[in-house]
């Protein structure tokens, strides 16, 4: 963990972040995504994959990010790549996690046209302030978060806001709540992918002193200051 904190990166300055991070002004309108041959239909105020989106999507997909047999928690799912690449994969429980109702609408919607009904598979869509609404004894085998980390305020829109830049805090109440409450399985793991348009040291950090284990699964520089991390956390205790 010193390390993996050693090694990271500072937040950009706020006028770089800012400049990169400007919305493209369609999130109000109806849209089409494409991915691996399947086609996704979101309506306004759903989150777009962007690459680190799609990043996180394949992984699951091809088991870099194991799902088979586990139970899957997909936090911020959006229009619900993640829930239904874990689905194909053959996740035993799939839980769509959300705090905006139309994304989560949206998810079964894509589940339901691209997995169905799947044996030995449970889906489990729910309106969710983090894990607010997970049921209480739940043990999640793997969660993924693709969080709106983005450390500047980039716009007045409270929309655009909750999809990209809510802040560092959005990730450490995450933490805070997967410890508090137990969520995580004996031998679990949390895949967050967060960049240093974030404060990467205060939210590596802080899972560290919630008793989360950080390893650097992938990182990716963009070439225009942006560099993303795929971190893969673990209980220490574990």
């Amino acid at each position: 963990m010193d390390s993996v904190l050693t090694d990271l990166p500072a937040p950009l300055p706020a006028e770089h972040v800012i400049a990169i991070n400007q919305p493209k002004g369609d999130l109000h309108t109806h849209r089409d995504y494409s991915w691996n041959g399947m086609e996704f239909a979101l309506p306004p105020g759903v989150f777009f994959p962007g690459e680190t989106s799609r990043m996180l999507h394949q992984r699951i997909l091809d088991g870099a990010i194991e799902t088979r047999g586990r139970v899957y928690a997909a936090m911020g799912v959006g229009l619900g790549v993640e829930a239904v690449a874990a689905g194909l994969r053959g996740a035993r429980t799939v839980f769509a996690l959300d705090v905006h109702p139309a994304s989560v609408e949206t998810t079964a919607r894509h589940y339901a046209q691209h997995v169905g009904d799947r044996p030995g598979t449970e889906f489990v869509p729910l309106v969710s302030d983090l894990f607010s609404a997970v049921p209480a004894g739940t043990a999640l085998d793997v969660v993924t978060f693709n969080p709106p980390a983005v450390s500047q305020v980039v716009s007045d829109d409270p929309e655009v806001v909750r999809n990209s830049c809510v802040g560092a805090g959005i990730v450490t109440r995450f933490f805070d709540e997967l410890a508090d409450r137990g969520l995580l399985a004996p031998g679990g793991e949390v895949f967050v992918i967060v960049s240093n348009t974030a404060d990467l040291p205060a939210i590596v950090g802080h899972a560290a002193a919630r008793g989360f284990a950080a390893e650097v699964a992938l990182r990716h520089d963009w070439h225009d200051g942006v560099i993303t991390f795929l971190f893969r956390f673990t209980e220490a205790a574990a």
